[in-house]
């Protein structure tokens, strides 16, 4: 990977998750809205090639393998993109693991799983690149920084089979909600995005009874993450659901 300094006028964005699914998508449009990039995911060769691929659109790179499950993980991988790029324009959430079961007799360990990388692991990831997103956003006064954070419909509409996921993006949507309550005055504003089955790997366990040509584009999410970065430090979008089109639109 190219190591030289990130020149100066070149905003850079951390995305983790940025391995596949949406994390790939929102990095891929980053990297064409002429944004450096710090990936991190937990597969380092699926890492390498998505690198290699967002480098040949002229993005400056590195990559960090990382679990989000590990507790210490956050902070090296802040800390990384820190002594890389010295900004953070974005901070872009895609990290996230799901799984389906009742209520009764739901596994503590899956349930444990989730909460840890989809609400722990984030908390700690925006309270660790706070002050480098502060004092990005003071060099962009008109747009400010941003953290985007791939949450669920299911946060707002809960589904059979997923309350435990549910209850993880719900407070990972909470989570935005109150970040912005302390430092969208610092020019900070946190969004949280959420779909219902977007056409993914994470959601091909749903391929029996939603077709993927039925399911959002990644692209249509990352075509909104990137709007996010666009707007104004004036205006604060705490939550933005994006539904499937069809008869039952507060469906998952």
């Amino acid at each position: 990977m190219d190591t030289s300094p990130s020149p100066d006028t070149r905003p850079a964005a951390l995305v983790a998750g940025a391995s596949r699914g949406i994390g790939y998508a929102i990095a891929r449009r980053l990297a064409c809205a002429g944004y450096d990039l710090t990936l991190s995911a937990r597969d380092a060769a699926a890492l390498d090639e998505v690198a290699a691929d967002l480098a040949e659109l002229g993005a400056r790179v590195a990559t960090v393998p990382a679990d989000m499950a590990d507790e210490g993980t956050p902070r090296r991988v802040a800390a990384e993109h820190a002594e890389r790029f010295g900004r953070l324009d974005a901070l872009v959430i895609s990290a996230g693991v799901g799984s389906a079961a009742p209520v009764a007799g739901y596994p503590v360990k899956r349930f444990d799983k989730q909460f840890s990388v989809n609400v722990r692991s984030p908390f700690l990831l925006i309270g660790e690149c706070l002050e480098l997103l502060r004092a990005t956003a003071a060099r962009r006064p008109t747009t400010g920084a941003k953290i985007i954070a791939i949450s669920s419909v299911t946060a707002q509409a809960p589904e059979p089979g997923l309350a435990a996921y549910a209850a993880s993006k719900a407070a990972l949507s909470a989570l935005c909600a109150a970040v912005n309550t302390e430092e969208s005055v610092h020019g900070v504003a946190a969004t949280a995005i959420c779909p219902g089955y977007v056409d993914t790997d994470m959601s091909a366990w749903t391929h029996d009874r939603i077709p993927p040509e039925a399911m959002i584009a990644a692209d249509d999410i990352a075509e909104l993450a990137v709007s996010l970065t666009r707007l104004s430090r004036r205006a604060v979008v705490p939550e933005l659901a994006v539904l499937r089109s069809g008869s039952e639109l507060w469906r998952a």
